[in-house]
């Protein structure tokens, strides 16, 4: 890690009752500014914003959550239809976080599974989203259809940590430190180089244990169950996102392979979607955090 490189320095934390559960989080930077709320996904933590931040404090109100079940949030046990995992009660834990910094209206980044709870939030909760960028995903709903030999081979993980409790987290429990490894390491990553050491102590701080690892589970057992009845009552209702769109996604990962995002965005989108693939793997945000900065300042203004 860099000696010059600062690790949240100037930004508060604190943990906020929100939604019936507790969620952490990081704020600062130009509060009076527009407020940008940034949502990490799998297996990481807030801290995949932690370079970005730096870079994009003087020109935005910063808040970075770590998600229910990640991070240093409440790890619940999950319900029997999963609906306390659902991107819906996600959202609801980030509008309520938002209204508790006093900031109603936003705009809005999520990387991952960040990037599935900011769509279900930006088609819930229109009012409160200004833009909306999602990095390195396509609709749940369009990849689960599209399942083939290709995508199950590259996101095994998605059926994976599906199976009923405690299949899967006690597989992954057994070395949960080379899972986190393997999972940070691929999707076209290419290793671990791009992380600094001290934002890796801190995803294996979070994810190796075992209240983590059921959260993470239920997280995607929520995806491929009550999300995706969220999300065919959209589509059937004709609920959109009502804000113009970003999409970047790597040019080393699955959509590049398989899908066509700016296309399938703005089928859920009645605002204009731009985007454009970036020479990374999954994990934009720290493998191009420059690159990433610059194309939220260009894009959210």
């Amino acid at each position: 890690m860099n000696t010059d490189q600062k690790w949240f320095d100037g930004f508060d934390k604190a943990s906020f009752a929100v939604n019936g559960t507790e969620i952490f989080a990081r704020f600062g930077g130009a509060k009076g500014k527009p407020a940008l709320l940034l949502l990490h996904g799998f297996p990481q933590t807030h801290a995949i914003w932690h370079r970005i931040a730096q870079q994009l404090k003087d020109d935005y109100f910063l808040v970075m959550p770590d998600l229910r079940g990640y991070g240093d949030s409440a790890k619940a046990p999950g319900e029997q239809d999963h609906s306390n995992y659902s991107k819906r009660t996600m959202a609801r834990d980030m509008v309520e976080l938002m209204a508790l910094l006093e900031e109603k209206e936003f705009f809005l980044c999520g990387h991952d599974r960040g990037g599935r709870v900011a769509h279900r939030l930006a088609v819930d909760h229109p009012a409160a989203v200004k833009k909306l960028c999602v990095i390195d995903i396509a609709p749940t709903l369009d990849m689960y259809a599209a399942t083939d030999m290709t995508f199950a081979r590259y996101y095994y993980h998605w059926f994976h940590l599906i199976q009923p409790s405690p299949l899967p987290e006690t597989m992954i429990g057994a070395n949960a430190r080379m899972y986190l490894h393997a999972k940070l390491g691929g999707w076209g990553a290419g290793g671990l180089n791009y992380i600094e050491p001290q934002a890796l102590a801190e995803y294996e701080r979070c994810f190796c244990r075992a209240e983590a690892i059921h959260a993470a589970c239920e997280d995607y057992r929520a995806s491929a169950g009550i999300d995706l009845d969220h999300d065919r009552a959209s589509r059937e209702h004709g609920d959109k996102i009502q804000c113009d769109m970003l999409a970047l996604w790597g040019q080393r990962g699955l959509i590049e392979k398989l899908f066509k995002p700016i296309a399938l965005w703005q089928a859920q989108c009645a605002g204009t979607v731009t985007g454009q693939s970036m020479p990374a793997g999954h994990f934009i945000p720290e493998e191009l955090h420059a690159e990433t900065a610059q194309a939220l300042r260009g894009f959210m203004r």
